[in-house]
This record gives C-alpha cells, sequence and structure tokens, in this order.
C-alpha cells in the first residue's frame, strides 16, 4: 500500500514540475524574472509549492534560500494551499482600532484553525493582512478577495454560516 501511495506522489511531482517547467519555458534566466515567475505559479496552484521552489531556484541559478526570502517577505505568496475560501481579516491600524482582533479571533474559533492554516477538509483558509486599501469601511475581512465593510462578529458568523449551507 505505501508503494502505491509514494508512486502516486511521485506522479504529482512530476506534473507539477511538467507544469512548472511550462512556466518557467515562459521566462528568460533572468533572477529579474523571480517575482513574475512565483506570482504565475501562485496563480496556477494557491501557493508555491516546495517541489516549485527548487525548480525555480535551478531554473534562475539562484540559491533556494533566495527564492524562500522573497515568498516569506510577500503576503501575496503562500508556502500553504489555500482552502476554496480564504477569509483575510484586516488588522490595519483603521481596521484594528474598530475591532478587526474579535473578528479574527472569532473566525480562529469557528474555523478551528490559526491565522496561515486551511481546514482539514480544505474548505476555509485563514490569513490577517495589513490593509485592503478599505479604511473608511473600517473593519473588514474578505472572503476571496470579496471586501465585507463595517465588519462585525455577527456579519462574519453570517456570512461563513451561509458559505457552510450552500455546500
Amino acid at each position: 500500500m505505501e508503494e502505491n501511495n509514494s508512486n502516486c506522489e511521485n506522479c504529482a511531482s512530476k506534473k507539477v514540475m511538467s507544469e512548472v517547467n511550462v512556466i518557467l519555458q515562459q521566462f528568460t534566466q533572468d533572477k529579474q524574472n523571480l517575482i513574475t515567475i512565483l506570482n504565475e505559479v501562485q496563480e496556477k496552484y494557491g501557493y508555491i509549492p516546495e517541489i516549485a521552489q527548487t525548480q525555480i531556484a535551478e531554473y534562475l541559478k539562484i540559491p533556494l534560500a533566495e527564492v524562500y526570502g522573497v515568498i516569506t517577505f510577500y503576503s501575496r505568496f503562500s508556502l500553504n494551499p489555500k482552502g476554496k475560501y480564504n477569509i483575510s481579516v484586516c488588522l490595519g491600524t483603521a481596521c484594528f482600532v474598530k475591532g478587526s482582533k474579535e473578528i479574527l479571533e472569532r473566525a480562529k474559533q469557528k474555523l478551528g484553525i490559526e491565522e496561515g492554516e486551511t481546514t482539514p477538509d480544505g474548505m476555509f483558509s485563514l490569513d490577517e493582512t495589513r490593509c485592503v486599501g478599505a479604511c473608511g469601511l473600517a473593519p473588514v475581512f474578505t472572503v476571496n478577495n470579496e471586501v465585507y465593510g463595517k465588519a462585525t462578529v455577527k456579519k462574519l458568523d453570517e456570512v461563513l454560516d451561509e458559505i457552510k449551507n450552500n455546500q
């Protein structure tokens, strides 16, 4: 049984490598292309798989640590798969002052996960962000980039319940 599992993982790795190779072939091996390549991979998978990081580093002839450093520096990039519904709570100054921390705590409680995690069923992931550019609507949270302004814990509960009920 383990051998089959190993083979399946190997198949998945080969598929990712093949798909990432197609992306890489669109770009020269200039390290200036790193962020654009990472963006393309992020768009394809919703995160940057570890095998893709290695492949990108080799293609651009840069250390893997440099690729990892860029991924972890920019909040747009993720090292982990995201859920079907990505919940992001703004903790920028305006939102924080108006209660976004309570909204984040409620999301963690309701989903049973911490920031940066995805529910075991792959349905929800939870992140915090510093600003979504909607300070006049503070506090805000987003679901797959749809902004919910003047948010409350009750509004978060309603949105999450609606999503769960429609599945």
